[in-house]
């Protein structure tokens, strides 16, 4: 039988679980800390398990010195791999303890209960994890057929512990990598070529004092303080020579429509041979940038054939993979620790910064170079979310129901993370003397979740549906995965089309909905939102609009409905948020609502602000100037409410709020203008196109 998660890959108990001194025990993940709270949830998962407090857990940041890999920490996943895995591998050792103490105790193993660790009978302490513990216990694999506490039995889970992440944070102390400091330590500052693909033709003059390291047209400024290494760096961008070449196009949507192209049926039900189209429209979202207002940052020191890493990587081990073909090393020789960084969801900058660090590294033996990319690197050099068209037609039979539907999309790839094979996608490895090819990016599969094609297939009962995916084969800018991958805006394109086919049936638009709708978790949480929020009955004023989105995150993951109320003056400001979600069993309630409010405000912010800007040579969009993100100022006002089904597995909640808040946005810009606005961001000059 499978065992649940990572465990399948990463049986072995002693690998997940550690007893310590007297009173601890060490908690293994190979998922990292993002923000997300994930090692305060899983150690809520352990806890509740093993029968011992919190306190009682040291949580043990991921490295690939042990032998623990959990591949990335993406998709909203990390609850249904890693802490459904430790949950499993938990239990495994509750049993073979209360197996031991039963023998020993002559009792049966049901009469035995475990508080704060301690093993209790009849007759008071029997012994603890600590003073039974035998070399060797934990070195066995678990197995399948291991009783997992009922949701009626944990004390731990579904509780709203404090983070673990947050004090250091909160005090000032010293726990992201950006604060790592260490003897001999030197500073890298990247100088970039002016364009993507530009060639390095003739070095740049160095100033008395300034180092310069150059390996084919990677070039960088080292110095013993951060500030010297970025005034060289300056002074090389000024009188380094470059071969410049215009590649970008200057029609994003015809490009998306017109370059090469894989074209693939992902998904078909019914008969699509011959369909009438009451509508037939499009949808557009420019590429993004991840925009962590934290600049990503690495250091890598180089000693005897050997490189150690210090990075916010979300895949330690594929990135350790990529990094072994790039510097021609055993991939034994490089040992990667997670550190925190800025929380990204996705591949930002994270993984190129480590080439940056260690190509410098090997140059300066048993000297720690740290690098930090400039804000600049961050919004034009990290890889980007794909810009997307979306084309959708559907109509309506003669009662008003929905009967056939075709949801075409045009895009490139959404995943180019580090993959460990022998083209890796780090940045830095297209400009060295000897360069490798950018890989273009993939697409995961609509099985596992899918990229681009993510949430492309309604919820909705369609008889006749068809969902074509033409993965763009040219990748001018890079592109990969961010929050939601192609999510947002199928979520967003269907949820306009549901809503102008309700009009065009006559009918409300959430009775519309629920009449399409068959699955009855998806109806409560549209239920939900409407009972918390004025939706219903609120009152029309001038100027201001109400419009509601709904989706289950990837067809199988948390179900999400979103009011929000906008007002539209000088630009469209988002006035409020109304969210509902039904994620399973919440494991801390207070985290899961952090990650679906925030999911929602950065939604926000896509909506209503973002897109790359460039010409024929290069992004220009590198200051928070010309690429504007959502401020303090414009954050709405959020409620959340969970439909808590603690005996059902738990799904994850980070992403799942993106799509259904980007459609209630653009909702209510229609009911408060009349106006369809089908192109991100909703920015007055898009609203007035539309």
């Amino acid at each position: 039988m499978t065992l649940p998660g990572s465990l399948e890959l990463n049986r072995r108990l002693s690998s997940w679980i550690e007893i310590q001194t007297q009173g601890l025990i060490a908690l293994h993940t190979g998922k990292v800390e993002i923000g997300q709270g994930i090692l305060t949830a899983i150690r809520q998962m352990a806890a509740d398990e093993l029968g011992i407090s919190l306190e009682q857990i040291e949580v043990i940041s991921a490295t690939t010195s042990e032998d623990l890999d959990e591949a990335v920490t993406s998709g909203s996943r990390s609850i249904q791999e890693s802490g459904l895995a430790i949950r499993h591998a938990c239990a495994c050792i509750r049993s073979l303890y209360l197996d031991q103490v039963s023998h020993l105790a002559k009792i049966p193993a049901d009469q035995i209960s475990i508080e704060q660790g301690n093993f209790i009978g009849a007759k008071g302490i029997i012994g603890s994890y600590w003073s039974l513990f035998k070399p060797g216990l934990l070195d066995c694999d678990a197995w399948s057929d291991v009783a997992i506490k009922t949701s009626q039995e944990r004390s731990v889970s579904g509780t709203s512990a404090l983070r673990i992440d947050l004090p250091d944070k909160v005090y000032g102390k010293s726990r992201f990598i950006q604060d790592l400091r260490m003897p001999e330590m030197r500073f890298a500052s990247i100088v970039r070529p002016p364009s993507p693909g530009a060639r390095l033709e003739k070095l740049p003059t160095p100033r008395s004092g300034e180092e310069v390291f150059v390996d084919g047209s990677f070039l960088a400024a080292v110095a013993d303080t951060e500030l010297k290494a970025n005034r060289a760096a300056a002074h090389f961008a000024e009188t380094a020579q470059w071969k410049t070449q215009e590649a970008l196009p200057q029609n994003i949507k015809s490009f998306l429509k017109t370059a090469k192209q894989n074209q693939s049926v992902v998904y078909e039900r019914g008969d699509t041979s011959n369909p009438h189209w009451d509508l037939q429209v499009e949808f557009f979202r420019p590429y993004l940038a991840h925009a962590s207002i934290g600049l990503c940052c690495a250091v890598v020191r180089f000693s005897n054939q050997c490189f150690e890493v210090w990075s916010h990587s979300q895949s330690i081990f594929r990135l350790r993979a990529d990094l072994a073909v790039v510097l021609d090393v055993p991939a034994t020789n490089i040992i990667i620790h997670h550190m925190e960084g800025a929380g990204c969801y996705g591949q930002n900058g994270a993984d190129d910064v480590v080439l940056d660090a260690a190509l410098i590294a090997r140059a300066y033996p048993d000297k720690p170079i740290r690098v930090q990319w400039s804000r600049a690197d961050e919004l034009t050099w990290a890889p980007l979310s794909s810009a997307m068209v979306v084309q959708v037609k559907a109509s309506l039979d003669q009662n008003g129901k929905i009967n056939n539907w075709s949801h075409e999309i045009s895009s490139n790839g959404h995943e180019n993370r580090p993959h460990g094979d022998q083209n890796p996608g780090l940045l830095a490895a297209a400009y060295i003397a000897k360069p490798f090819d950018i890989p273009i990016a993939r697409n995961p599969p609509l099985t596992s979740g899918g990229g681009s094609d993510r949430n492309a297939v309604p919820l909705y009962e369609i008889d006749n549906i068809q969902v074509q995916l033409n993965r763009v084969m040219e990748m001018p800018i890079r592109t990969s995965s961010l929050r939601g991958l192609g999510a947002m805006v199928n979520v967003f394109a269907i949820e306009s089309v549901i809503e102008e086919l309700a009009e065009s049936a006559k009918q409300d638009s959430v009775e519309f909905r629920l009449n399409h709708l068959s699955d009855e978790r998806a109806k409560a949480v549209i239920q939900k939102v409407m009972d918390m929020s004025p939706y219903r009955n609120h009152l029309s004023q001038e100027g201001f609009g109400w419009g509601i989105g709904f989706a289950r995150y990837k067809g199988v993951g948390a179900y999400c409905a979103v009011v929000a109320k906008i007002e539209v003056s000088s630009a469209v400001f988002v006035r409020g948020l109304w969210i509902a979600s039904d994620c399973g069993e919440l494991i801390n309630p207070d985290g899961a609502a952090n990650q679906v409010e925030g999911g929602a405000i950065q939604a926000c912010s896509f909506a209503l602000k973002e897109a790359v800007q460039f010409n024929s040579e290069k992004i220009f969009s590198d200051t928070w100037d010309t690429y504007p993100i959502l401020r303090f100022d414009g954050v709405p006002n959020v409620e959340t409410e969970f439909i808590k089904n603690q005996n059902l597995p738990p799904l994850g909640v980070g992403e799942c709020s993106v799509g259904p808040t980007v459609a209630a946005l653009a909702n209510a810009i229609y009911d408060a203008l009349g106006v369809r606005v089908r192109d991100m961001p909703f920015t007055v000059e898009n609203i007035a196109k539309a």
